[in-house]
Parts: structure tokens; C-alpha cells; sequence
């Protein structure tokens, strides 16, 4: 996914919408992009940040530098290049977003044998970016035109305009990702990841609801839509894609972490010698496994963090392997001989643990590796952010493949932890990933850790079920 930050200021809202828009590096590793009104026109600058880091591209940038305004928005992205700056029939705007569009082909086909043309093409593809604002380019005002768009789209997506009226800051129709607004001395703004503002001096004022539009500007916050009744929160954000600091729906990001760790303990009954984290996401894990526990943690794996993104979030398969390779280093006196619970967000694709995490705690002399996994078995790609595209990147969904030849055509006894089939693809992970045990969160556990209603979730990677009414 990416992250998002919209911002008014009484003054220039540079410098706070520079240092909020990096606070979201954590969400991708393609592009950076601000874009600035500055009473007369709109200013963008795009950067790629695949080898270098957003500060860095724009800390000395002299367009940048000389850009200024009271209206700004920010985009960290895992995908498109953004925000773009688009003439509609209701004005000129500049628009970012966050969110996946599984129709995006279709639609671009449609638009363009009525007659519209893409400028922004990528590998193939349309700009998710510039689809949408060609949607909203059909309605009868700005707001009809959102309405429009979500009525078209079959994937998620939060959004924010940049015009002359202000900024509008949009939350996906169901509210897979958040938007949350803070204020801090009459300045206004929003964020995809509340960790964005804390240090700025913000306090959140309130968690946007699904569907829901506001507009901000000098005279302050207009409800232009009140939110709709359905919330399916990506509950991936909790598990790994969030920053520790932040929170969803009240709830904070490293406290579910912790408390999920406790519950995973709880469950389990095998004697080893230390509990220990994959860095960074698997560590507070870790330290809940070892509160409810009483096993010491330690740190046998330490992360080398300069220069090495999220090992998840680059979209080649080959920069996630190197990234993995290169920034866990072992220590060897604190592995060998020992017996070690290892805690992880997750198992997406299975290569980076099993082909280099695993085999360096071996290598150093590991007796048994025990892996518990936060979250159940990933079963089905997600249709609605930028992350797993096939059935065939899914661990669990490859190792039945190989066990049955074929992909189950009932997939319902794979998800039961206590059945049968459920406990035959156990064994052969296990088998596969070449350790002691393996143990995944039950969907329940993971549920109740976040603190909120089931319903308010959703859990389509792990259950198949799509939630729209």
C-alpha cells in the first residue's frame, strides 16, 4: 500500500507535509511526491525512491525548496508514480491515493474506446492515479464524480484532492485504509499512519469512517459526506504493514503486537531456550511471548537497517530475496546449541524465511527452530492492496499444490486448525521450511488481539470472504 498526508496550515505547510509524508517511507519504495498550492497554481515534484531515500531526494531538491503555500499533500508509493496533477471539468486538482484497483485494465479499456487518453503508463498499465481521476471526471460535480468512482472500481482506494478550495481527504467507500485527522494550533491535517504527526505536534481529532469526505481548508473542517455503515479495516495493517506507533480505529499498532505474542504463548506448551524476533515486525511478538511465558528473549538475528527497505514491500521478487540476504546478521554465540521460538508477522511467499533466515540459524548452530507465525495461513490474494497477485506466491497454497498436485477444490478443511487436511499442509510447511515445529495464530486469536468487532475487519487473505453490505 502507500501512505498518504494532506495538510492546511494558517502559514507555509511545507516543512510539517515534508516531514509527515516521510513518517509513511514504511509503506512503499517506489515513488515520493508533494504537491503544493500556492494560491495561484499547483507546484508537484516526484522522486523515485527505490535506491534512495525520500529525505534524501528532497532535502536538497531547489524545486522543492522553493515551492510554498498553505495547501499540501504527500505520497509515499508502493506502485504509481504521484500525486498527479490533472485539469477536471470542475478545476485543476492535484490527487494522491492509496489502495489497489483489481479492474484497472477493464476500466482503462472502456475509457479509452470512449474517447480518453492515459499519459501515465507503467509496465503496461494505466496509473491507477490518473484512472481515478478520469472516473470522477464523469460525474456532475467533484462529489458525484467520487461517488461515480467507487461505483466502478472493484478494489479499495483512500484519496485526496488538492484545489483551490482546499483539500479534500477521501477514505475508501469500505475503509480498508485509514484516514485520520489531526489538528495542532488551527493547522489542519490528515495521514494515512497516525506515527506521521506525532512528532509535529498534532493530536487526533478523529478516525474518518468509511466512504466518508471531508473538506479542509483556512475555515476548517466541512463534512461533505458522512460515513457509511460498512468498515472492513485491513487487519494486515496490525499484523505487519503498520508502524508500531500508530494506531487503527483507537487501537495501537505495537499493543496488538504484544498482546497477540501473549495469546500465541498461551497456546503453546514446547520446552526451548529463548524466544526471538524477526526484526522489526516480529519483535514486540516476541516480547508478548516471553511476558505470558516467563522464556527469556533475546536477539540472535539483529537487523542492519541503513540502506534496507521492508523486505515485503519492493515488487520484485529478486530485491526482496537481496534485501533479506543482507540486512539480518547472526549471532552465532547466542544460537548454537540453543533451542529457539522464533516469532513472525506472517509467511506471504515462504522464500525469504525458509532460503535465508532460517538456513543462517541453522548455519550457526540452531538445536531446534520453532516458528509461530502472528497471523493464520495466507490463502487467497489480495483484491485490494498492492501486495500478492496470484495463488501461486502464497506459501500455503503451493504447498498444498505440491502435497495434492493441484489446488484443493474445497479449500474450507484447510482452513480449520483442527481438521485433518488442516494438519497434513502443517507437516508438509514444516517439511518444506526444514524446522522443528510450526504453529499459525488462529484467525480468532488474531481477531480478539486487535480489540475490535469482527465485523469491522476484513480478513480476505485468510478466509476468502468478502464483506460489502
Amino acid at each position: 500500500m502507500s501512505g498518504i498526508v494532506g495538510l492546511v496550515a494558517k502559514k507555509d505547510c511545507k516543512e510539517n507535509l515534508f516531514y509527515a509524508t516521510d513518517y509513511h517511507s514504511h509503506l512503499g519504495t517506489e515513488y515520493g511526491g508533494i504537491a503544493i498550492y500556492n494560491g495561484k497554481r499547483i507546484h508537484k515534484k516526484i522522486h523515485s525512491i527505490s535506491k534512495a531515500q525520500f529525505k534524501s531526494r528532497f532535502y536538497e531538491d531547489i524545486d522543492f525548496l522553493n515551492m510554498s503555500g498553505n495547501y499540501g499533500i504527500g505520497v509515499i508509493s508502493d506502485r504509481d508514480t504521484q500525486p498527479l496533477i490533472i485539469r477536471l471539468k470542475f478545476g485543476e486538482y492535484g490527487i494522491c491515493g492509496t489502495g489497489f484497483i483489481e479492474n484497472q485494465n477493464e476500466l482503462a479499456k472502456r475509457l479509452i474506446n470512449e474517447g480518453s487518453a492515459f499519459s501515465e503508463i507503467s509496465d503496461s498499465a494505466v496509473n491507477q492515479i490518473e484512472l481515478i481521476a478520469k472516473l470522477i471526471n464523469k460525474g456532475k460535480d467533484l462529489i458525484d464524480g467520487i461517488e461515480y468512482m467507487f461505483g466502478q472500481i472493484q478494489g479499495s482506494m483512500s484519496l485526496l484532492l488538492l484545489g483551490r478550495e482546499g483539500v479534500y481527504a477521501i477514505r475508501d467507500k469500505y475503509g480498508r485504509t485509514p484516514l485520520v485527522l489531526a489538528e495542532k494550533n488551527g493547522d489542519r491535517i490528515v495521514v494515512s499512519e497516525t506515527c506521521a504527526f506525532k512528532n509535529l505536534g498534532f493530536k487526533i481529532k478523529k478516525f474518518l469512517g468509511p466512504g466518508e469526505i471531508i473538506l479542509l481548508n483556512e475555515s476548517g473542517v466541512k463534512e461533505i459526506k458522512k460515513p457509511g455503515k460498512v468498515l472492513q479495516l485491513c487487519t494486515f495493517l496490525f499484523v505487519y504493514t503498520g508502524f508500531p506507533a500508530s494506531e487503527y480505529e483507537g487501537r495501537n499498532v505495537e499493543e496488538f503486537r504484544e498482546d497477540s505474542g501473549r495469546i500465541i504463548a498461551r497456546r503453546d506448551k514446547i520446552k526451548v531456550d529463548m524466544v526471538a524476533g524477526i526484526a522489526d515486525s516480529g519483535t514486540a511478538y516476541a516480547h508478548g511471548y516471553s511476558y505470558e511465558s516467563g522464556i527469556p528473549v533475546r536477539i540472535p538475528l539483529l537487523k542492519y537497517t541503513p540502506g534496507w527497505a521492508r523486505s515485503y514491500v519492493p515488487p520484485s521478487q529478486d530485491i526482496r530475496n537481496l534485501i533479506a540476504l543482507m540486512k539480518q546478521i547472526t549471532v552465532e554465540s547466542m544460537i548454537k546449541g540453543r533451542r529457539i521460538v522464533i516469532t513472525e508477522d506472517s509467511i506471504v511467499r515462504g522464500t525469504q524465511l525458509k532460503n535465508y533466515l532460517l538456513v543462517k540459524l541453522w548455519n550457526a548452530g540452531a538445536k531446534e527452530l520453532h516458528v509461530r507465525p502472528a497471523c493464520p495461513a495466507l490463502m487467497f490474494p489480495c483484491k485490494f492492496l498492492f501486495s500478492t497477485r496470484s495463488l501461486d506466491e502464497l506459501f500455503a497454497r503451493r504447498i498444498l499444490k505440491q502435497i495434492l498436485g493441484r489446488q484443493p477444490k474445497d479449500i474450507k478443511p484447510y482452513l480449520d486448525p483442527d481438521s485433518r487436511q488442516y494438519k497434513k499442509m502443517l507437516a508438509g510447511m514444516e517439511k518444506d521450511l526444514n524446522i522443528t515445529s510450526l504453529r499459525y495464530q488462529r484467525l480468532e486469536d488474531m481477531i480478539s488481539a486487535t480489540g475490535l468487532p469482527r465485523e469491522n475487519l476484513c480478513t480476505y487473505c485468510w478466509t476468502g470472504v468478502e464483506k460489502t453490505v
